[in-house]
């Protein structure tokens, strides 16, 4: 969904036939649906005094939360959602997680990692990630580390080596997304990455890439040989 249509309230019927999300389903398929907008099918048009995009973007804030499958109480504090809706959304949630989830995908490159994160890419923020892997390369978390506008200032390497060692990683990517759509990256991107690298070193936890991304494509530090294997 185009992020025009978020920045202020709108009714579904405001968006342009061809973007909502029933009728891009038909055009395009389940792939080409955001995270919003599979929440906001699983929710359906039964949000009665409520803005149904509003409502799954409140879910879709809930869920991002944490890298386990929320718990009941907090969707029932957003308001439109009910006991009913509620579950419906736990279910999807545990079922795709019990059939699809992609914890030991194995990252070969960085399209790999990419494909693994660009759900992200359409956030109204920057989202900052971190993908722990094992020695196999293999994914065993993809973590949340903060959002909105990335700066030297609010990345701590605690934040991200402490979930690395709890997960037990071989080894981290770095993500970001550019709700811009320009992948090039800030001084504040490399400053950064090197501060993680070299944190990482001490840590014997290497950083394999950084990768900044859209909807559509991707930067990748090691491809641009921004990151040199040691």
């Amino acid at each position: 969904m185009n992020l025009k249509y978020l920045q202020k309230p709108i009714k579904l019927l405001e968006i342009p036939t061809e973007e909502r999300p029933r009728e891009k389903f038909k055009l395009k398929g389940i792939n080409a649906l955001s995270d919003l907008e599979l929440i906001a099918l699983i929710l359906g048009s039964g949000i009665k005094g409520f803005n149904a995009l509003h409502v799954s973007m409140k879910v879709l804030e809930v869920i991002d939360k944490t890298t386990e499958i929320p718990d009941i109480e907090s969707l029932l504090e957003i308001p439109g959602i009910g006991y009913a809706k509620a579950l419906s959304i736990l279910a999807a949630l545990e079922f795709s997680r019990r059939k699809w989830k992609p914890l030991n995908r194995k990252i070969r490159n960085a399209n790999d990692a990419y494909e693994a994160i660009r759900h992200y890419a359409n956030r109204k923020q920057e989202y900052f990630l971190s993908i722990n892997l094992n020695g196999a390369n293999e994914i065993l978390n993809i973590h949340l580390i903060t959002k909105g506008i990335l700066n030297k200032t609010i990345i701590h390497p605690r934040e991200v080596f402490s979930l690395a060692i709890e997960d037990r990683a071989n080894a981290i990517i770095i993500a970001h997304n550019h709700p811009s759509g320009n992948l090039h990256p800030s001084e504040d991107d490399i400053h950064i990455t090197q501060i993680l690298i070299d944190s990482g070193k001490i840590l014997n936890i290497p950083i394999y890439d950084h990768i900044i991304f859209s909807e559509s494509d991707y930067y990748s530090f090691s491809e641009n040989k921004l990151i040199l294997e040691s």
